[in-house]
């Protein structure tokens, strides 16, 4: 019987860029040591199908910097399976992006930080953001369909309603968003990161700026540290009945490799505590069926599904379910997982109590790829003084909402909270 325990994997083939990204996870840029050959990345593309890997997803870095690229996208398809990539888009030119269709690549999603001087400043070169968009026209006319992908920060979120009218208009298929999380080298940028209590004043704006994506026929995919159990929870994951969160993915659905052969259960989890192996010591195989580091959430919905939890996660009513929300978020906050501070509902529930939560930085992370730092959560009187010289705290008069917004308010039947229809 073949097994199928995952089925969809990203796969860092290099972590060579020509960005310089603020909020980085990776700290891309150079090659890492001893990244795969071509030989042993086609044969990591056999062992992806058999073990029924059905969706490849090639980044980097910056994937295209890798010279034989094209084969390996071109091995995935042969292979059965889908080939799509994530791109920050500096550089595919037309005749790129028409051999990118030839070699099977399904879909890309570049990546859209900000308007303009936001964008370039947080991708860290100018003419970055220009790029992005000339590469969305390519693959336009190369007939690939497209995407988006914004990380939402103190940065960016202001200009988040105006960031999807310029992208709808380039003729994006499908949005994803995410928040911006402290590792690599966001841990080293903190004061981009949004405050937990930030975000009462983001999820509104969230809200809204999907009903009308959903309206203009984008779909919006949100990132697995986006929502949990608020009002807008099912609007933001779809709006049919099952449309809420459902637990961390991680070695369950989902597989993250990295290009020197590292094997996680998530592309985004950091490196030195959740590689399960190295395919050049081990079989994919082995290391999806034996090893912890990809079995830590076969527990769900049993009693071992809830151990780890702490802090206010421990507690939380919906904490079976939600086993801590998004794994890779807790545990670059906290070094270690189980008690997540970017949840909508905890926002919610302490604002209610009168509570207020902030994070600020206690340990500074080494400055390896995928690493992070520790910092220490503080619960204050929600009228308590907030830290003077903080220019970039965000609220919701800050955000830049162009004239064509309309002052509706979100529709009842849209934005009804999991709790209230359970």
């Amino acid at each position: 019987m073949t097994y199928r325990r995952v089925s969809y994997a990203v796969w860092e083939i290099t972590l060579k860029c020509n960005l310089a990204c603020q909020h980085c996870g990776s700290r891309a840029g150079h090659t890492r040591a001893k990244e795969l050959s071509t030989e042993e990345a086609l044969d990591l593309v056999k062992q992806m199908a058999e073990v029924g890997i059905t969706e490849v997803t090639i980044i980097g870095g910056e994937a295209f910097l890798r010279p034989d690229w094209l084969e390996i996208a071109s091995a995935i398809t042969d292979a059965g399976m889908r080939c799509g990539m994530t791109t920050g888009g500096y550089g595919i030119t037309l005749d790129t992006a028409r051999r990118m269709k030839e070699a099977g690549i399904k879909v890309v999603s570049v990546s859209v930080d900000g308007l303009e001087a936001t964008h370039d400043r947080l991708r860290g070169r100018k003419g970055s953001w220009q790029w992005a968009f000339k590469t969305m026209s390519h693959l336009k006319e190369a007939g690939i369909i497209f995407g988006c992908n914004t990380q939402i920060n103190r940065l960016s979120a202001p200009e988040f309603p105006q960031i999807y009218e310029r992208i709808r208009d380039a003729g994006i298929f499908a949005w994803q968003i995410q928040l911006t999380v402290p590792m690599g080298n966001a841990a080293d940028n903190s004061d981009i990161l949004l405050q937990p209590y930030e975000l009462l004043d983001v999820y509104p704006m969230i809200a809204r700026v999907a009903q009308r994506a959903q309206e203009e026929g984008v779909q919006v995919q949100p990132g697995n540290n986006i929502g949990y159990y608020g009002p807008y929870e099912r609007l933001l994951r779809g709006g049919h009945a099952w449309a809420f969160w459902q637990g961390c993915n991680a070695g369950l659905a989902t597989l993250g490799i990295e290009a020197d052969g590292a094997i996680k259960g998530c592309p985004s989890l950091p490196t030195s505590a959740y590689t399960g192996g190295n395919i050049r010591d081990h079989s994919l195989r082995t290391i999806i069926e034996e090893t912890e580091e990809l079995r830590f959430n076969l527990g769900a919905d049993t009693p071992k599904g809830t151990e780890h939890l702490w802090g206010f996660c421990k507690s939380c009513e919906f904490a079976q379910l939600c086993r801590g929300g998004c794994s890779w978020t807790a545990h670059v906050f906290f070094d270690k997982r189980g008690n997540n501070p970017y949840c909508h509902h905890r926002a919610i529930t302490q604002v209610n109590r009168g509570v207020r939560e902030r994070v600020f930085l206690k340990h500074q992370a080494e400055g390896n790829p995928f690493d992070n730092g520790e910092f220490a959560l503080v619960e204050e009187a929600i009228d308590a003084p907030l830290p003077a010289n903080d220019p970039l705290q965000f609220s919701g008069d800050r955000i830049q909402w162009s004239k064509s917004w309309q002052q509706e308010p979100l529709s009842n039947s849209k934005s009804r909270s999991v709790a209230s229809v359970a």
